[in-house]
């Protein structure tokens, strides 16, 4: 991409300090367009139809900004050789004319007869090392699971208050007001278990968990950990539970913790068995303080199959239910996968009202639907087109909700294995919505 100029970067600056300044807006993007910033000028114009969908100066622009590009030029065939001055073809000009087209590769060189043959071969590169968790290049320290930081907060999180309030109970006050934590006898050992259909952000709430902590940040599935060898698995188990704690303060997050953590009674294979146990042993800790530091967070879509040991106070003690985005929450994420694209004339807070239920990987696949259908009416047509509201409608005829069988399933544990009240918030939510 083009380096930026000044200009851009005061008009980028400008438009960050007044956003809902449209010709401001568009200025910047006619400026991107002619710099070869193309995508980085549809977001803009995107972001102008939002503010003022019926711009006719911001449409004009989007299809200047989304039109194919022309086609390239053919090369110009290579001038014929010169002739000599009999008349003849001068074949010694024309090789050299050719030396300086052919790359050097299929050019043959003379052998230099005073360079003595040998069979030894070159030495091959010395093999990459990975770095420490904490970054040093120890080979002591290695380690094959992925330490990351990351930037995204629980204010990126649009709506879902009661699961903000659950994690600022559970970690975020505690963490912050350490004077208080020894005061009342807080401590932070221990971890937090959500469930919930699939596609609803668990993944991107525990990223915003460490983001709030401001700790490394590891994410680990049913792949990373399990293997076909006796042995193997558990090893895996404990090396990353040892990648955690030195990257401490850290946030662990488990996926799949119903394959993890599966009821032991429900093991057939011992393998299986001990990883479970080895699972367990490292919730524990070493010892009382081993586990300082280290905040597990594990998520699951059937929390009735998760071993009941690995709940225990002090384990995963704590469960939070991650429901599909409420209203709010639907707008931001219909909002954010709709900003990159050309839109005009969307009404966001109408489609978040119809799309009750839907997690947020369908409102994306939602928005990706609506994408085609315009796409493809490009391609018929010839002339780009903006994506419209009558697109997104179409689209919702075709896209369900894919939570309907996760609570299918989730109703009958919530009425008939609430042991202890541990479903008590599904219970009340499929109430308030009516599914019993």
């Amino acid at each position: 991409m083009p380096d930026e100029s000044p200009l851009i970067q005061s008009l980028r600056a400008a438009v960050a300090a007044a956003p809902d300044d449209v010709p401001l807006r568009l200025h910047l993007a006619g400026l991107l367009l002619e710099g070869g910033h193309g995508q980085d000028a549809i977001s803009e114009i995107a972001a102008a139809l939002q503010r003022d969908p019926g711009n006719a100066e911001a449409q004009a622009l989007m299809v200047r900004a989304v039109a194919p590009p022309a086609p390239p030029a053919p090369p110009t065939p290579p001038a014929p050789a010169p002739a000599s001055g009999d008349g003849s073809y001068d074949w010694r000009r024309a090789e050299g004319e050719l030396a300086d087209v052919v790359p050097p590769r299929f050019v043959e060189t003379p052998e230099d007869p005073e360079t003595p043959e040998t069979s030894e071969t070159p030495e091959a590169p010395e093999p990459h090392r990975p770095l420490a968790a904490d970054g040093s290049d120890d080979p002591g320290e290695t380690s094959a699971w992925e330490v990351e930081r990351t930037g995204v907060r629980l204010a990126d999180i649009g709506g879902m208050d009661e699961v903000k309030q659950r994690l600022e109970a559970a970690f975020l006050a505690p963490m912050r007001n350490p004077e208080l934590r020894k005061l009342y006898g807080k401590s932070l050992r221990g971890g937090l278990l959500m469930y919930g259909p699939p596609g609803c952000g668990k993944t991107f709430i525990a990223r915003a968990v460490a983001g709030e902590l401001g700790a490394h940040f590891m994410s680990v599935s049913i792949s990373d950990v399990l293997d076909m060898w006796i042995g193997n698995s558990e090893r895996n188990m404990r090396e990353l539970f040892q990648t955690a704690r030195r990257s401490a303060p850290c946030v662990l997050f488990l996926d799949e913790l119903d394959a993890l953590g599966a009821k032991r009674s429900q093991l057939r294979h011992s393998g299986l068995r001990t990883t479970v146990n080895q699972l367990l042993a490292e919730l524990d800790g070493v010892d009382s303080d081993a586990n300082e530091g280290l905040f597990v967070l594990a998520a699951t879509n059937h929390p009735w199959d998760v071993d009941g040991a690995l709940r225990r106070p002090g384990r995963l003690d704590r469960t939070l239910l991650v429901l599909p985005p409420d209203q709010p929450a639907r707008e931001e994420i219909l909002r954010h996968h709709l900003r990159d694209r050309p839109i005009a004339g969307v009404d966001v807070r109408k489609l978040a009202k119809r799309t009750d239920g839907f997690s947020g990987a369908d409102l994306k696949y939602l928005c990706e639907t609506a994408a085609e259908r315009a796409l493809m009416d490009s391609v018929r047509t010839g002339q780009p087109r903006m994506i419209g509201q009558d697109d997104l409608l179409a689209a919702l005829g075709q896209v369900r909700p894919s939570t309907r069988p996760w609570f299918d399933t989730a109703r009958n544990v919530a009425q008939f294995a609430n042991e202890g009240g541990t479903y008590d918030d599904l219970l009340a939510y499929l109430k308030r919505k009516r599914m019993l």
